[in-house]
């Protein structure tokens, strides 16, 4: 009776969604700060497995008050549909999966299964007019690092808006250089340690303080080493190359900051749990 349950919910579902499955599956398709989109599902399910050992038991029959949480899916949706915000349809996606998860195992395994749900809204792009304004500042404050540290490699750099004048070469820093897939990308890391490994208020205050920083030096760390291989010739040749080499070395980069960040929170705090990163990444 549950599992045929299960199989009417995922046709309905299917029916209801797959259209704004695939309007979320062509921007990560084709806007690069929503190219994670298709590592969230799968991150999701290695979360639910690594907190297997804590997973109650399954109710009995079902949960009638799972219907409480689907029906208000459906009306984040109809409300999304009707203002014509995308993001909203799609923020409605983890509700439903909350309310079918109630409905079919109980209040106890849904809220186990809480914190993977809640990491399916990083799949969903931002309404244009949130992206639009977080792109800006980070768009600038990148520019600005980026131009401080040219200068204090003692190399010609001036800043003009978003544009650096480094010598006879112009950078410019588009909205897609802003660093804003960074910033979705160390939040997911954030939100993938306080999960797996929860810890003190006061430490989950620090982890989201650092967001910001190391997704700022990140990215800008990514324009210098581009701007520095374009001054001395090699664009020539290998401009796209080195554009997307630096744009993909920037993720690494950034997570072995944020590893760094967390070994010295640990030495700092000693008595707080330790998280092992590799089980993450």
């Amino acid at each position: 009776m549950r599992w045929g349950a299960a199989f009417v919910l995922l046709g309905v579902f299917l029916w209801a969604y797959l259209p704004v499955l695939m309007s979320i599956h062509e921007s990560w398709r084709r806007e690069q700060d929503y190219s994670h989109g298709y590592l969230v599902v799968p991150l999701a399910v290695y979360f639910l497995w690594l907190r297997r050992s804590e997973m109650p038991r399954w109710s009995n029959g079902f949960a009638w008050g799972g219907l409480g949480l689907i029906a208000a899916s459906v009306l984040v949706r109809c409300f999304g549909a009707g203002i014509y915000v995308d993001a909203i349809v799609g923020w409605s996606i983890p509700l439903w999966f909350a309310g079918v998860c109630w409905l079919l195992f109980g209040r106890h395994v849904a809220w186990w299964a809480a914190p993977a749900i809640c990491f399916l809204l990083f799949m969903v792009p931002l309404p244009y007019v949130l992206e639009h304004s977080l792109s800006r500042p980070l768009q600038s404050a990148s520019t600005t690092i980026s131009s401080f540290a040219f200068q204090c490699c003692y190399l010609p750099a001036v800043s003009e808006g978003n544009t650096i004048l480094l010598g006879d070469e112009r950078l410019e820093v588009e909205r897609a250089c802003s660093g804003l897939r960074i910033f979705f990308g160390i939040v997911a890391l954030a939100y993938a340690m306080l999960t797996v490994a929860p810890r003190s208020w006061f430490i989950r205050g620090l982890v989201l303080l650092s967001v910001a920083p190391i997704a700022l030096i990140a990215n800008a760390g990514r324009i210098f080493v581009t701007g520095v291989l374009f001054h001395v010739g090699f664009h020539e040749n290998y401009g796209d190359l080195i554009h997307d080499a630096a744009g993909w070395l920037m993720i690494p980069s950034a997570a072995l900051l944020f590893w760094a960040f967390l070994a010295y929170v640990d030495r700092l705090f000693p008595c707080n749990q330790t998280v092992d990163l590799g089980d993450i990444l």
